[in-house]
C-alpha cells in the first residue's frame, strides 16, 4: 500500500477557521449550544491534516499512496474491514467460506445501499476488481490482484475478463478463485483496491471521483466539498448499512503544507489531530512534545528509502549504487533529524517482516564505500562522476535528510551533489516518468508479508526500472510454494538479490508520531499505518 510520505509546517491560517463559531446564538446562554441548551447531545465533529497536500486521487481503483487511500476509505466500505480494536472482521461481506485447497473463497453479501441508494451487490465487487485489471485502466496497483485466477494475465492481454476468478453468481454471493493459497488474501481483501465501485456512477463521468456531486461510494461517510488544495469534506453517510458505528457528523481533512502550522492550528484547537499517518509534527518541536507525554507514536511496517534510476549512468552500474548506499550514515540521520519517528534500516522488508534481522548494509562505512565506487567507475570507463540530483516532494524532513545524505555523499567522494524538490504530485509523476536520478520514496505494507515489499521492484510501480530474471522467477516460485518454510527460504533469496543489486537505498524505518485531543477516541491506525475514522468519536465537553 501506500507510498510518498510526508512532514513539515510554520504557524498562520485561514480566519475562517480560527473565529468560526465564535457568536452566541439566540436563545442560549453563553458557553452554552443550542444542543446543550436544548439536552440534545452536540454533533460530534473532526478537523484532521494532510499535509502532502492535494491527494493525487479518491478513486479506490487507482489510489497508491497512504492519503489517497484514507481519503478513499472514509466513503467506501470492502467485503472486510478492520473494527474498532484494529481485527479483521466481516464489514459488507455478512459471512465468507474458503475451500480446503484455500484456492476458493465465496463471499455472503449483506444488505447495504450506495449513496445514491443504489443497492451494493456482488456485481460490484466484480466489476471493481476486474476495473482494476483492464489494461486500459492503468492502475499500478492492478498487481495486487494477481492473486486472482488469471488476474495477471488479464491485465497483461493474454487472458479475458471473463477469465478472471472473480464471479458474482447472483447478487449476494461473490465466489473467488486464486491462483495459489494465499493466506494472506483476507488482508488483501480488506485493502482500498479491493473495494466496490459503482459502475453506474464511473461509466457516467471520467471525472466521477473528482466532484462531491458524482462521487458514489458505499461507506462510512460522503463527500460533501471538495475545495481544491484547501480542504475535503465528508458527512455521516445515513444510508451505510453500518450507520450506528459512526459517531462523527462531519469530517474534514484540510491541506496544510506547512508542519509548524499543522501544530499551531493543533494548539489552538482547531485541529483534532496532528501528525501521522496523514499530517506531520514539526522536527524542532519532537523533543519537547515528547517530554510533555502529549505525543504517542507506533512503529509501522514501512521503510523511507532512495530509489536509483537504474536506466541513467551511473546508476546502471551495481557498484555505484552500492557504494552510494554504503557512504550513508544512518544512524545520524534516526539519531539527529527524525528521532521518534525512525530506526535505522539496513535492508528494504521492515522489522515485522524481515528475513535477515542483521541487515544486508554496512552503515555508513565510507571506506567500503569509496572502494566500491573506485571499482564501478572503473568497470563504466568512468573518471569523473556527472551531475547527480536528489529528488524529493517538498516537506521539512524529505529537505534534512537529502542535505545531511548530500553533505554525507560530500565528505565521502569529494562531489556536490544537487536537491531538487517539487509538490508531491510533481515529484510522484516524474519519478513515474523516470525524470530523475535519485528519488525519495518509501513503501508502507498492503499486508504483513514480504512478498508485499518484494513485488514493488516488479511491474508498475518500479520506478527503479531495475529488472532481475532469477528474482523474478523466484517471486513466482513463492506464490506456488505452499510449504511456509520452504517459501520463506525462497523469499530470503530474492530479498537478498535486491540488497545486492541495489535498486533501493533504505534509509530508515517508519515510527509514526502524532498528537490529539484529549476528546478524540477509536481513531483506528493499524499496524501497517493506515488510518480509519469509521469508528472515531469527538465528545468535547
Amino acid at each position: 500500500m501506500k507510498r510518498f510520505k510526508r512532514l513539515s509546517f510554520c504557524a498562520v491560517l485561514l480566519t475562517s477557521l480560527a473565529f468560526a463559531g465564535c457568536g452566541t446564538p439566540q436563545g442560549s446562554t453563553p458557553g452554552e449550544t443550542p444542543s446543550a441548551a436544548s439536552g440534545q447531545a452536540t454533533p460530534q465533529t473532526m478537523q484532521v491534516n494532510l499535509s502532502t497536500g492535494e491527494p493525487n486521487t479518491i478513486d479506490p481503483g487507482l489510489a497508491e499512496d497512504i492519503p489517497s487511500m484514507s481519503v478513499a476509505r472514509a466513503a467506501f466500505d470492502g467485503l472486510l474491514r478492520l473494527n474498532e480494536k484494529g481485527e479483521l472482521k466481516e464489514a459488507v461481506a455478512e459471512k465468507y467460506e474458503v475451500s480446503p485447497d484455500g484456492l476458493t473463497y465465496t463471499f455472503h453479501l449483506r444488505d447495504a445501499k450506495w449513496s445514491n441508494g443504489d443497492a451494493v451487490t456482488a456485481h460490484d465487487f466484480e466489476y471493481a476488481w476486474k476495473r482494476v485489471l483492464n489494461p486500459e485502466t492503468a492502475s499500478a496497483y492492478a498487481y495486487q490482484m494477481y492473486y486472482l485466477k488469471n488476474g495477471e494475465a488479464y491485465n497483461s492481454k493474454k487472458a479475458k475478463a471473463e477469465d478472471v476468478g472473480v464471479k458474482a453468481t447472483d447478487d449476494k454471493t461473490l465466489v473467488v478463485t486464486l491462483e495459489n493459497p494465499s493466506p494472506f488474501f483476507p488482508e488483501l481483501v480488506a485493502s482500498v483496491t479491493y473495494f466496490p465501485v459503482n459502475q453506474k456512477a464511473v461509466e457516467a463521468s471520467k471525472d466521477w471521483a473528482s466532484k462531491p456531486e458524482t462521487y458514489v461510494g458505499n461507506g462510512p461517510f460522503v463527500l460533501k466539498t471538495w475545495e481544491h488544495k484547501s480542504k475535503i469534506e465528508f458527512a455521516k453517510n445515513d444510508t451505510y448499512w453500518d450507520k450506528d458505528s459512526v459517531k462523527l457528523s462531519k469530517l474534514t481533512v484540510n491541506m496544510i503544507e506547512d508542519a509548524n502550522t499543522e501544530l499551531a492550528m493543533f494548539d489552538n484547537g482547531d485541529l483534532d489531530w496532528a501528525g501521522s499517518p496523514l499530517g506531520d509534527l514539526p522536527l524542532d518541536a519532537l523533543d519537547a512534545l515528547k517530554d510533555s507525554g502529549k505525543m504517542q507514536s507506533q512503529a509501522t511496517a514501512g521503510t523511507y528509502w532512495y530509489i536509483f534510476n537504474t536506466t541513467q549512468k551511473p546508476f546502471d552500474n551495481k557498484k555505484i549504487r552500492q557504494a552510494f548506499a554504503t557512504a550513508v550514515n544512518r544512524k545520524e540521520i534516526t539519531e539527529s533529524v527524525v528521532p521518534f519517528k525512525s530506526t535505522a534500516a539496513l535492508g528494504i522488508l521492515p522489522p515485522t517482516m524481515t528475513l535477515n534481522p542483521n541487515g544486508y548494509i554496512k552503515d555508513g562505512d565510507v571506506e567500503a564505500a569509496k572502494k566500491l565506487l573506485a571499482e564501478g567507475m572503473k568497470e563504466e570507463g568512468l573518471t569523473k562522476l556527472p551531475e547527480l540530483t536528489i529528488a524529493y516532494n517538498t516537506t521539512e524532513a524529505n529537505q534534512r535528510i537529502a542535505t545531511v545524505i548530500q553533505d554525507q555523499w560530500r565528505k565521502a567522494f569529494g562531489i556536490e551533489v544537487k536537491l531538487v524538490n517539487k509538490e508531491n504530485k510533481v515529484h510522484r509523476e516524474q519519478m513515474k516518468e523516470g525524470n530523475f536520478m535519485i528519488g525519495r520514496g518509501s513503501w508502507i505494507g498492503d499486508f504483513n508479508d514480504p512478498i508485499n515489499f518484494l513485488e514493488v521492484f516488479k511491474g508498475g510501480l518500479n520506478t527503479s526500472k531495475w529488472e532481475n530474471k532469477e528474482f523474478l522467477d523466484l517471486l513466482a516460485q513463492s506464490a506456488k510454494e505452499g510449504d511456509v518454510v520452504k517459501r520463506k527460504e525462497i523469499l530470503t533469496k530474492a530479498d537478498a538479490i535486491v540488497m545486492d543489486e541495489m535498486p533501493a537505498l533504505p534509509i530508515y524505518y517508519y515510527t509514526y508520531a502524532w498528537v490529539k485531543q484529549d476528546s478524540v477516541k477509536d481513531v483506528v491506525v493499524d499496524a501497517l499505518g493506515f488510518i480509519d475514522f469509521k469508528y472515531a468519536s469527538n465528545e468535547k465537553k
